[in-house]
Protein backbone atom coordinates (compact mmCIF):
# COMPACT_ATOMS: atom_id res chain seq x y z
CA UNK A 1 0.00 0.00 0.00
CA UNK A 2 2.83 2.38 0.95
CA UNK A 3 4.50 1.70 -2.40
CA UNK A 4 1.39 2.84 -4.31
CA UNK A 5 1.14 6.01 -2.22
CA UNK A 6 4.74 6.88 -3.13
CA UNK A 7 4.02 6.18 -6.81
CA UNK A 8 0.97 8.46 -6.69
CA UNK A 9 2.94 11.22 -4.97
CA UNK A 10 5.73 10.93 -7.52
CA UNK A 11 3.22 11.15 -10.36
CA UNK A 12 1.64 14.26 -8.86
CA UNK A 13 5.03 15.90 -8.42
CA UNK A 14 5.95 15.02 -11.99
CA UNK A 15 2.73 16.55 -13.33
CA UNK A 16 3.19 19.69 -11.27
CA UNK A 17 6.78 20.07 -12.44
CA UNK A 18 5.74 19.47 -16.04
CA UNK A 19 3.05 22.14 -15.70
CA UNK A 20 5.63 24.66 -14.55
CA UNK A 21 7.67 24.02 -17.70
CA UNK A 22 4.79 24.70 -20.06
CA UNK A 23 4.80 27.87 -22.12
CA UNK A 24 1.70 30.04 -22.15
CA UNK A 25 0.76 28.83 -25.63
CA UNK A 26 1.18 25.19 -24.61
CA UNK A 27 -0.95 25.66 -21.49
CA UNK A 28 -3.67 27.33 -23.54
CA UNK A 29 -3.66 24.47 -26.06
CA UNK A 30 -4.02 21.91 -23.27
CA UNK A 31 -6.84 23.89 -21.67
CA UNK A 32 -8.68 24.13 -24.99
CA UNK A 33 -8.19 20.39 -25.54
CA UNK A 34 -9.88 19.82 -22.17
CA UNK A 35 -12.82 22.18 -22.72
CA UNK A 36 -13.37 21.74 -26.47
CA UNK A 37 -11.82 18.39 -27.39
CA UNK A 38 -13.69 18.17 -30.71
CA UNK A 39 -12.92 21.73 -31.80
CA UNK A 40 -16.61 22.67 -31.98
CA UNK A 41 -16.55 26.24 -30.67
CA UNK A 42 -16.02 28.04 -33.99
CA UNK A 43 -19.06 26.31 -35.52
CA UNK A 44 -21.17 26.39 -32.35
CA UNK A 45 -24.94 26.02 -32.71
CA UNK A 46 -26.69 25.92 -29.38
CA UNK A 47 -29.03 27.50 -26.89
CA UNK A 48 -28.47 27.95 -23.18
CA UNK A 49 -30.25 29.67 -20.31
CA UNK A 50 -28.44 31.74 -17.68
CA UNK A 51 -30.08 32.71 -14.40
CA UNK A 52 -28.45 35.68 -12.69
CA UNK A 53 -28.88 36.39 -8.98
CA UNK A 54 -27.49 39.52 -7.32
CA UNK A 55 -27.88 41.04 -3.87
CA UNK A 56 -30.77 43.54 -3.57
CA UNK A 57 -32.09 42.88 -7.07
CA UNK A 58 -34.63 40.58 -8.68
CA UNK A 59 -33.61 37.46 -10.59
CA UNK A 60 -32.84 37.78 -14.30
CA UNK A 61 -33.17 34.88 -16.73
CA UNK A 62 -31.54 35.09 -20.14
CA UNK A 63 -31.86 32.51 -22.90
CA UNK A 64 -29.09 32.85 -25.48
CA UNK A 65 -29.18 31.35 -28.95
CA UNK A 66 -25.89 31.21 -30.85
CA UNK A 67 -25.47 29.97 -34.40
CA UNK A 68 -22.04 31.04 -35.61
CA UNK A 69 -22.33 29.65 -39.18
CA UNK A 70 -25.59 31.60 -39.64
CA UNK A 71 -24.11 34.73 -37.97
CA UNK A 72 -27.05 34.64 -35.57
CA UNK A 73 -27.30 35.77 -31.95
CA UNK A 74 -30.55 36.10 -30.06
CA UNK A 75 -31.23 36.71 -26.39
CA UNK A 76 -34.50 36.57 -24.48
CA UNK A 77 -34.28 38.38 -21.15
CA UNK A 78 -36.98 38.00 -18.51
CA UNK A 79 -36.91 40.31 -15.50
CA UNK A 80 -39.50 42.17 -13.42
CA UNK A 81 -42.39 41.03 -15.61
CA UNK A 82 -40.81 42.18 -18.89
CA UNK A 83 -39.49 40.07 -21.76
CA UNK A 84 -36.90 41.66 -24.03
CA UNK A 85 -35.83 39.85 -27.22
CA UNK A 86 -32.74 41.11 -29.06
CA UNK A 87 -31.71 39.47 -32.33
CA UNK A 88 -28.59 40.13 -34.39
CA UNK A 89 -28.39 38.32 -37.72
CA UNK A 90 -25.95 39.05 -40.54
CA UNK A 91 -25.72 42.74 -39.69
CA UNK A 92 -29.42 43.31 -38.97
CA UNK A 93 -30.83 44.07 -35.51
CA UNK A 94 -34.36 43.44 -34.21
CA UNK A 95 -35.58 44.49 -30.76
CA UNK A 96 -38.82 43.45 -29.08
CA UNK A 97 -40.46 44.24 -25.75
CA UNK A 98 -43.21 41.93 -24.52
CA UNK A 99 -43.84 40.59 -28.01
CA UNK A 100 -43.91 43.93 -29.84
CA UNK A 101 -41.33 45.71 -32.00
CA UNK A 102 -43.07 49.00 -31.18
CA UNK A 103 -40.94 50.15 -28.26
CA UNK A 104 -41.19 53.73 -27.00
CA UNK A 105 -38.13 55.87 -26.38
CA UNK A 106 -38.96 55.96 -22.67
CA UNK A 107 -39.06 52.16 -22.56
CA UNK A 108 -35.81 51.88 -24.52
CA UNK A 109 -34.11 54.31 -22.15
CA UNK A 110 -35.39 52.82 -18.89
CA UNK A 111 -34.86 49.18 -19.90
CA UNK A 112 -31.70 49.78 -21.97
CA UNK A 113 -33.15 48.30 -25.14
CA UNK A 114 -30.71 49.23 -27.91
CA UNK A 115 -28.81 47.52 -30.69
CA UNK A 116 -25.54 48.69 -29.15
CA UNK A 117 -26.44 46.93 -25.91
CA UNK A 118 -27.44 43.80 -27.84
CA UNK A 119 -24.00 43.77 -29.48
CA UNK A 120 -22.28 44.34 -26.14
CA UNK A 121 -24.18 41.46 -24.53
CA UNK A 122 -23.44 39.19 -27.50
CA UNK A 123 -19.74 39.90 -27.08
CA UNK A 124 -20.03 39.40 -23.30
CA UNK A 125 -21.70 36.00 -23.52
CA UNK A 126 -19.61 34.68 -26.39
CA UNK A 127 -16.43 35.74 -24.61
CA UNK A 128 -17.18 34.28 -21.18
CA UNK A 129 -18.83 31.07 -22.36
CA UNK A 130 -16.29 30.70 -25.17
CA UNK A 131 -13.33 30.62 -22.80
CA UNK A 132 -10.61 29.46 -23.01
CA UNK A 133 -11.08 29.08 -26.78
CA UNK A 134 -11.61 32.84 -27.19
CA UNK A 135 -8.02 33.41 -26.08
CA UNK A 136 -7.02 32.43 -29.63
CA UNK A 137 -8.82 35.48 -31.05
CA UNK A 138 -6.94 38.18 -32.95
CA UNK A 139 -5.79 41.01 -30.69
CA UNK A 140 -5.24 38.73 -27.70
CA UNK A 141 -1.75 38.65 -26.12
CA UNK A 142 -1.00 35.46 -24.21
CA UNK A 143 2.10 35.78 -22.02
CA UNK A 144 4.47 32.86 -22.50
CA UNK A 145 5.57 32.68 -18.86
CA UNK A 146 3.20 30.45 -16.91
CA UNK A 147 2.85 31.40 -13.26
CA UNK A 148 2.15 29.06 -10.39
CA UNK A 149 -0.21 30.57 -7.81
CA UNK A 150 -2.22 29.44 -4.83
CA UNK A 151 -5.76 30.83 -4.85
CA UNK A 152 -8.41 29.92 -2.28
CA UNK A 153 -6.07 27.21 -0.91
CA UNK A 154 -5.58 25.51 -4.28
CA UNK A 155 -2.53 25.58 -6.51
CA UNK A 156 -3.02 26.61 -10.14
CA UNK A 157 -1.17 27.16 -13.37
CA UNK A 158 -1.94 30.76 -14.31
CA UNK A 159 -2.01 32.37 -17.72
CA UNK A 160 -1.67 36.15 -18.06
CA UNK A 161 -3.47 37.82 -20.96
CA UNK A 162 -3.96 41.35 -22.22
CA UNK A 163 -5.31 42.81 -25.45
CA UNK A 164 -4.83 45.30 -28.24
CA UNK A 165 -6.28 48.63 -27.13
CA UNK A 166 -9.14 48.40 -29.63
CA UNK A 167 -10.08 44.97 -28.20
CA UNK A 168 -9.85 45.46 -24.43
CA UNK A 169 -8.02 47.48 -21.79
CA UNK A 170 -8.05 45.05 -18.85
CA UNK A 171 -5.40 42.56 -17.75
CA UNK A 172 -6.73 39.03 -17.20
CA UNK A 173 -5.46 35.97 -15.37
CA UNK A 174 -6.81 32.48 -16.04
CA UNK A 175 -6.34 29.74 -13.44
CA UNK A 176 -6.09 26.13 -14.59
CA UNK A 177 -5.95 22.89 -12.64
CA UNK A 178 -2.35 21.64 -13.05
CA UNK A 179 -3.43 18.05 -13.76
CA UNK A 180 -6.61 18.31 -15.85
CA UNK A 181 -6.09 21.83 -17.28
CA UNK A 182 -9.69 22.67 -16.41
CA UNK A 183 -10.30 26.41 -16.06
CA UNK A 184 -11.57 27.06 -12.53
CA UNK A 185 -11.03 30.79 -11.90
CA UNK A 186 -10.49 33.92 -13.93
CA UNK A 187 -9.66 37.41 -12.78
CA UNK A 188 -9.29 40.84 -14.33
CA UNK A 189 -7.86 44.20 -13.33
CA UNK A 190 -8.41 47.66 -14.78
CA UNK A 191 -5.31 48.83 -12.88
CA UNK A 192 -3.50 45.98 -11.19
CA UNK A 193 -1.52 48.34 -8.93
CA UNK A 194 -4.84 49.39 -7.36
CA UNK A 195 -6.04 45.79 -6.92
CA UNK A 196 -9.32 46.76 -8.57
CA UNK A 197 -11.44 44.57 -10.83
CA UNK A 198 -12.99 41.23 -10.05
CA UNK A 199 -12.41 37.50 -9.80
CA UNK A 200 -14.86 34.82 -10.87
CA UNK A 201 -15.06 31.36 -9.31
CA UNK A 202 -16.20 28.59 -11.64
CA UNK A 203 -17.88 25.53 -10.17
CA UNK A 204 -19.60 22.56 -11.77
CA UNK A 205 -19.79 22.16 -15.54
CA UNK A 206 -22.33 21.60 -18.28
CA UNK A 207 -21.55 20.05 -21.65
CA UNK A 208 -23.00 21.66 -24.79
CA UNK A 209 -22.00 20.40 -28.26
CA UNK A 210 -19.24 18.46 -26.46
CA UNK A 211 -17.88 21.73 -25.07
CA UNK A 212 -17.36 21.85 -21.30
CA UNK A 213 -18.72 25.16 -19.99
CA UNK A 214 -18.82 26.42 -16.39
CA UNK A 215 -22.24 25.90 -14.85
CA UNK A 216 -21.86 28.36 -11.96
CA UNK A 217 -19.91 31.62 -12.05
CA UNK A 218 -19.69 33.59 -8.80
CA UNK A 219 -18.38 37.16 -9.08
CA UNK A 220 -16.35 38.92 -6.37
CA UNK A 221 -14.35 42.14 -6.00
CA UNK A 222 -10.57 41.65 -5.89
CA UNK A 223 -9.87 44.20 -3.18
CA UNK A 224 -12.27 43.03 -0.47
CA UNK A 225 -13.76 39.72 -1.70
CA UNK A 226 -17.14 41.48 -1.82
CA UNK A 227 -19.80 39.34 -3.46
CA UNK A 228 -21.39 40.72 -6.65
CA UNK A 229 -23.62 37.94 -7.95
CA UNK A 230 -23.88 34.51 -9.49
CA UNK A 231 -24.66 33.31 -13.02
CA UNK A 232 -25.98 29.76 -13.27
CA UNK A 233 -26.52 27.71 -16.42
CA UNK A 234 -30.01 26.32 -15.85
CA UNK A 235 -30.55 24.70 -19.22
CA UNK A 236 -28.81 23.99 -22.50
CA UNK A 237 -29.35 22.21 -25.78
CA UNK A 238 -27.57 21.68 -29.07
CA UNK A 239 -29.09 22.99 -32.30
CA UNK A 240 -27.08 20.64 -34.47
Amino acid sequence: MTRYIYILMALQLHLAAFGQNLSGSELLDKAIAHHDPSGNWNTFKGEFTVTMTTPNSSERTTTILLDFPAQLYSSTVEKDGNTIVSTLEKGSCTLMLNGSTEVSKAEKDSLRITCDRAKMMRDYYTYLYGLPMKLKDTGTHVYETVQKKTFKNKEYLVLKVDYDKNVGKDTWYFYFDPMTYAMEVYQFFHDESQNDGEYILLTDTMKINNIIMPKIRAWHYNKDDGYLGTDTLTGAKSLE
